[in-house]
């Protein structure tokens, strides 16, 4: 059967959420900072949106200089764990649509916004099939997370990964087998995945521009130059061959659900209703994947837009939804404790996650 692997890569993701958020930022430049802390917007840019982008911010550069190339862009600071409890949600929507693989082998996450998804069996090998199901993947997270995606399909990762760039924002490129040698001759080097800038300088020393460039040229003058791993790599590259498989690393995963309260208060009834319903809704989805957590984190959100955060790190590995209730209770009266302005969202996510090995009650812990 042909091999058929899906990326998915969230359009601006950051910044994407907050003009979600507050509508009243569309159509500004939105300029998302990791700032340092130190003074104003001492730190770098994580992320823009394209309005931006016209003006040549880019992310990595100082938010000073951002500043400098437009004043008027709005700047905010990054809010990781929000961004991260959209990020959930929106990666158990991907992983619905994935080959019913084992030990993972079907999905890989790669960042908090781009994830692979094998779909060789659920498309039984049938590109067309697999552009419907792209879109299918589109509509469902701009009806459920109101954000737009890039989708890029291929015969692996290395090509849905570089086809997912070819159409941005809310695109979707398909590359199959017969199309690779046309879509990968005139790119760049430097276009292809896993090539950096050093690796492409030093090509383009040998004379190497393209990657039809780099397809022509001699393995062995690559390995010379690059060693043989690298070498050889390079030349599959060149011709599209990649057979490293999906996989999701052990632990990394966290599943969250936050909502909005009924109304911004710090009545602990009122909350602790609301992280029950949220605590139900982690459970149904740990249990459907028989998985069990050691990390509980409570995030809120107060009606200042402040966020914060509380993890507690259990003993165990458990599954338990009581255990869950108990310390996510634990984390909102320390929170509730110290705070003195109303919360708006609030917010529960569980982390350290495995395959379930048996059982602890509540009276483990």
């Amino acid at each position: 059967m042909q091999r058929v692997v899906l990326h998915v890569d969230m359009d601006y993701f950051y910044a994407a959420v907050e003009e979600r958020e507050n509508p009243e930022l569309r159509g500004k430049a939105i300029v998302v900072c990791m700032l340092s802390g130190r003074s104003g917007l001492s730190g770098a840019v994580s992320t823009c949106n394209y309005a931006a982008r016209e003006f040549g911010i880019r992310a990595g550069m100082p938010c000073t200089r951002a500043k400098k190339l437009n004043p008027e862009a709005v700047f905010l600071p990054v809010r990781k764990e929000f961004y991260t409890s959209v990020s959930d949600r929106i990666m158990e929507i991907l992983r619905s649509y994935t080959d019913p693989g084992i030990n993972g082998d079907s999905f890989e996450q790669i960042s908090i916004d781009e994830a692979f998804l094998e779909i060789s069996e659920r498309t039984g090998g049938d590109f067309n099939f697999a552009f419907d199901l792209g879109m299918q993947i589109k509509r469902e997270i701009k009806e459920k997370e109101n954000l737009t995606c890039s989708i890029g399909i291929g015969p692996n990762k290395l090509i849905a990964k570089m086809a997912s760039s070819t159409k941005k924002p809310d695109g979707i490129t398909i590359v199959s087998p017969q199309e690779l040698e046309a879509f990968l001759s005139p790119l760049k080097v430097s276009r292809l995945w896993g090539v950096g800038d050093v690796t492409a300088k030093k090509l383009q020393e040998m004379g190497i521009i393209t990657v039809k460039d780099l397809a022509e040229h001699a393995i062995i003058d690559l390995i010379s130059t690059f060693g043989k791993l690298r070498g050889t790599w390079l030349k599959q590259a060149a011709a599209g061959i990649d057979g490293s498989p999906l996989k999701e690393k052990d632990g990394s995963e966290q599943i969250g659900r936050i909502a909005t309260l009924p109304e911004d208060t710090l009545d602990k009834e009122l909350i602790s209703s609301v992280l029950e319903r949220l605590a139900g809704d982690v459970i149904d989805k740990l249990d459907s994947r028989e998985l069990s957590f050691r990390i509980v984190t409570i995030t809120v959100i107060n009606s200042n837009f402040k966020m914060y955060t509380k993890s507690r790190t259990l003993n165990h590995p458990v599954s338990s939804k009581e255990v869950l209730l108990q310390v996510s209770g634990e984390i909102l009266g320390e929170f509730l404790s110290e705070n003195r302005t109303e919360f708006r969202r609030v917010g529960i996510r569980v982390g350290g996650l495995q395959k379930k090995k048996g059982q602890k009650s509540l009276f483990d812990y």
